[in-house]
């Protein structure tokens, strides 16, 4: 029995070892993007990542012909939720205090947001899915999709600079 065991083992570890080989990168990109943190300095993207690894190997025997992918993505995703609204909502997360990176376009936007955009457009995942995900009806996952799309291409300008001492000269 114990050679059964050992065998099966060995077979679960190269399995995964495989899995994580073809999807850790990608993965950790979509991370990279929720946390909207520098691609070269990403410890949170990577805790994340970690984290859905973690819980996906632990759940690998009972997977069976479900996608080991959408698992992790889909508990990566659920993780970032979790921590985004203990974050800003007055806990200690995961991921502790700090904020999204100032120099990504994504920075500007809410977890949540980032979050279904990343989501809707970087992983191609439907708006009925992510909209079950989130306990969120289709209708207003697409809303805030395209009101998220809309301000990473056009990002809100701040205030214009207030000119103080200028005298308007006439020709």
């Amino acid at each position: 029995m114990g050679r059964r065991r050992a065998a099966q083992d060995a077979r679960r570890a190269r399995e995964f070892e495989a899995f994580v080989a073809g999807a850790a990168g990608r993965l950790l990109h979509a991370a990279t993007l929720l946390t909207a943190e520098p691609p070269d300095d990403n410890p949170q993207a990577r805790r994340l990542l970690t984290l859905s690894l973690a819980h996906t190997y632990a759940c690998w025997d009972r997977l069976r012909g479900e996608d080991p992918y959408d698992r992790a993505r889909q508990y990566l995703a659920t993780r970032f939720s979790r921590s985004a609204w203990h974050r800003y909502g007055g806990g200690l997360g995961v991921l502790g205090r700090s904020r999204p990176h100032p120099g990504s376009p994504l920075a500007v936007l809410s977890p949540q947001e980032r979050l279904i955009l990343v989501l809707r457009l970087y992983e191609g995942v439907a708006e009925e899915q992510v909209g079950a995900l989130l306990g969120l009806p289709a209708e207003r996952v697409h809303a805030i999709c395209d009101r998220a799309t809309a301000t990473v291409l056009h990002p809100p300008r701040g205030p214009a600079p207030a000119v103080l001492g200028a005298e308007v000269v006439s020709p």
